[in-house]
């Protein structure tokens, strides 16, 4: 099998199907990528994958190549794996990674092979895929279309690979099923190794291209809907902390994804719910997700809020334009979307890093794996080279991302290298009673002052 895109959806699946036993060639028109995978470098920060990596690589099972020639003659089943990011001048999603990735392939094509969609797409991509593989394959090659969307979570994408919680199918033909079941067996004995049970939903292609659209719009929601509540309970002297604790205990409702804080961000989530809004409009069904619109304006407002909290434990005036924090040296720990990966993209903790530099703020930024990624999105800041240097003569410290060094760091020896011991606590993931205890001044979004 292929997978086309070499980032990081496709090079997890490419290495984790080697690890799974079966043949693998990853595929990318970037030639330092390519180089790296090749040499044993996963190109970005994910648990695990680097050994795996290491280890597939010189056994044989596993190479890359930016030749869509012999991609084609090497696959029988070709992921499609590449992304569809925002388009510069709409909410939609562009296709044109996907357009290429197919018509760089299938002219190649020399025999009967299946196309597999998993990259995330607004509903009809399926459709339109299979009409562009009409369009430059010689149609007595019989080359097929499936769909089979991707539900990684950064930071265990090797175990949601091996260990899916589900996997959901779309073909038209019994012989693309049957492919794409074999191409999915290594994942199955996995599982009856360990006595687990792999769902597969079948389905149809715009539901099953529906699926990863409607997930991520579900958990952006539950996200922006406890980040609201903590907007109601500041204004009512609530906890949000004890009010989600309260919520999840309904089984109707579930403890997952109600940590109240800064918000989501990454390359899925935000992207995600405004390309299905926009489809949803293209389709006629504009109204029905309408409230997303709320959703991700709950979501970008959490970052103003951390910015005016700061204004508000250093005594700053409000000007027109917001809070002035010209001079006031704050330390931000915490650059990556979320723990245990180096993705920056629409990164709240470094969304609020520029914000503050903006407002007049020496911004000292230190993250534990996301320092490069960070330096090339928000220059404008200093970047530390650890979480105390960060500190050493600060008058605030934000933790923004919810790494385990920032939760389990020591307040009293941390109090002893700032200028001034305010912190705001973005994630709700401190231990409150031990920071105040060591003289700290605590603000967190949807709890009382500590």
């Amino acid at each position: 099998m292929t997978f086309l895109g070499c980032g990081y959806l496709g090079a997890t699946y490419a290495i984790c199907y080697a690890e799974l036993g079966y043949e693998v060639l990853g595929f990318d028109v970037d030639v330092d990528k390519i180089e790296r995978l090749a040499r044993g470098e996963v190109p970005f920060h994910e648990p695990g994958l680097d050994e795996l990596l290491r280890k597939n690589v010189a056994s044989g099972r596993l190479r890359f190549s930016t030749s869509y020639q012999e991609t084609a003659d090497f696959g029988d089943v070709h992921f499609i794996c590449v992304g569809t990011p925002q388009r510069a001048n709409s909410l939609g999603a562009d296709l044109s990674y996907v357009e290429t990735a197919v018509t760089g392939l299938a002219p190649h094509l020399t025999r009967k092979a299946l196309i597999v969609g998993k990259s995330t797409v607004p509903v009809g991509t399926a459709e339109w895929v299979e009409q562009l593989v009409e369009k430059h394959v010689r149609p007595e090659l019989g080359v097929e279309v499936a769909w089979s969307p991707e539900f990684l979570q950064e930071g265990f994408a090797v175990d949601d690979v091996m260990r899916p919680n589900r996997i959901v199918v779309a073909t038209k033909t019994e012989w693309a099923n049957s492919l794409l079941h074999m191409a999915h067996k290594g994942v199955f004995d996995l599982a009856a190794v360990e006595d687990r049970e792999v769902p597969v939903v079948n389905t149809d292609f715009p539901t099953a291209v529906l699926v990863k659209h409607a997930a991520n719009a579900f958990l952006a929601t539950k996200i922006s809907f406890i980040n609201a509540m903590a907007e109601v309970c500041e204004a009512a002297g609530g906890d949000v902390t004890a009010l989600a604790r309260a919520l999840g205990h309904d089984p109707r409702i579930g403890n997952r994804f109600l940590q109240a804080g800064l918000g989501f961000g990454g390359g899925c989530l935000p992207k995600d719910i405004r390309a299905f809004q926009a489809r949803a409009q293209e389709i006629g069904a504009g109204e029905a997700l309408r409230f997303l619109h709320e959703v991700d304006l709950i979501n970008l407002r959490r970052r103003q809020r951390v910015l005016n909290l700061a204004a508000e434990l250093l005594s700053r005036r409000f000007g027109p334009a917001g809070p002035d924090l010209s001079g006031a040296r704050i330390a931000v720990l915490g650059a990556t979307f979320k723990p245990n990966t180096d993705d920056v993209r629409d990164a709240p903790g470094l969304a609020v890093a520029g914000m503050m530099a903006r407002a007049g703020a020496e911004v000292r930024v230190y993250d534990p794996q996301g320092m490069e990624n960070a330096k090339r999105a928000v220059p404008e800041v200093t970047y530390a080279k650890s979480m105390v240097e960060a500190v050493t003569d600060t008058e605030l410290v934000c933790v923004l991302t919810e790494w385990a060094e920032f939760r389990n760091a020591d307040p009293v020896a941390l109090g002893e290298v700032a200028a001034a011991r305010n912190v705001i606590d973005g994630r709700n993931c401190l231990d409150a009673p031990a920071w105040s205890g060591a003289g700290w001044t605590i603000r967190a979004l949807g709890r009382a002052t500590v």
